[in-house]
C-alpha cells in the first residue's frame, strides 16, 4: 500500500492554495477581464481566504470533512459561478472520500473523479468547452500516476484553452472573440493542482 494522507495534509494544501490564489489574483482577474466579468481573481481570493480562516479555527478530523467544509465555505462566500463550481468540486470530492481518516493518492483520484463529474453536471460543460474542466479532467486522470503528473496535465490543459472558442459560461457570449485567450477557470484549477503537488512534494510524496 502506498503513502496515505490525513486531514492535516488537506488543510495544508488548501492553506497553500489560498496563498497561491492571493499571489495570482491579479493574473486571474486580467484573464477574466478579457472574456468574463473581471472578478474571478477577487472572488477566489476572498473565498479561499475564508476557507483558510475556517480551517485554522476548526480543523476537521478527516480528509473528507476538510474538503466538505471547504466546499461549503466557498459556496457561501464566493459570488458568480466560481463559488458554486469550486464548492461543488471540493464538497463532492470530500463526500466521496467518506469518513476515512487517511486516504492514498489513488483513492483521492477516484474521489476527485466524482467531484469533477458533479462540476460537469452543474455547469453543463465538457472538455473542449473552454472551462475549468479543460484543466480538471486531465489533472484527475493524471493523478492516478502521480501528483506531479496531475500538476503538469492541469497546466497543459489550461494552456490548451487559448485556441478554443468558449461554449459555456459568460465567455461563450463573445463567440469567436473568445479565441486567443486563456480560460481563467482552467488557470485557477491548474493553480490548485500545482499547490497539491507542492504540498505532496514537501511531505515526500510523488
Amino acid at each position: 500500500m502506498g503513502e496515505t494522507f490525513g486531514a492535516g495534509f488537506f488543510v495544508r494544501w488548501l492553506e497553500g492554495a489560498a496563498s497561491a490564489v492571493d499571489r495570482e489574483a491579479g493574473l486571474l482577474t486580467e484573464l477574466d477581464s478579457a472574456i468574463g466579468d473581471a472578478d474571478h481573481g477577487a472572488n477566489l481570493k476572498r473565498g479561499f481566504a475564508a476557507v483558510a480562516e475556517l480551517l485554522a479555527k476548526e480543523p476537521p478530523a478527516t480528509p473528507g470533512a476538510v474538503l466538505v467544509a471547504a466546499g461549503r465555505q466557498l459556496i457561501s462566500t464566493v459570488g458568480g459561478a466560481s463559488g458554486p463550481l469550486y464548492g461543488t468540486l471540493l464538497r463532492r470530492t470530500g463526500k466521496a472520500l467518506g469518513e476515512d481518516e487517511r486516504v492514498g493518492r489513488e483513492r483521492l483520484a477516484e474521489a476527485f473523479g466524482a467531484g469533477v463529474a458533479a462540476v460537469s453536471q452543474l455547469g453543463g460543460a465538457h472538455v473542449g468547452d473552454k472551462t475549468m474542466l479543460d484543466a480538471l479532467v486531465p489533472a484527475v486522470e493524471a493523478l492516478w500516476t502521480s501528483f506531479g503528473a496531475a500538476r503538469a496535465a492541469a497546466e497543459e490543459g489550461a494552456l490548451a484553452t487559448v485556441p478554443l472558442q468558449a461554449r459555456k459560461g459568460r465567455a461563450s457570449y463573445l463567440g469567436e472573440r473568445s479565441i486567443g485567450h486563456q480560460d481563467p477557470g482552467a488557470t485557477s484549477s491548474a493553480l490548485l493542482f500545482a499547490e497539491l503537488a507542492r504540498t505532496a512534494r514537501t511531505e515526500g510524496a510523488a
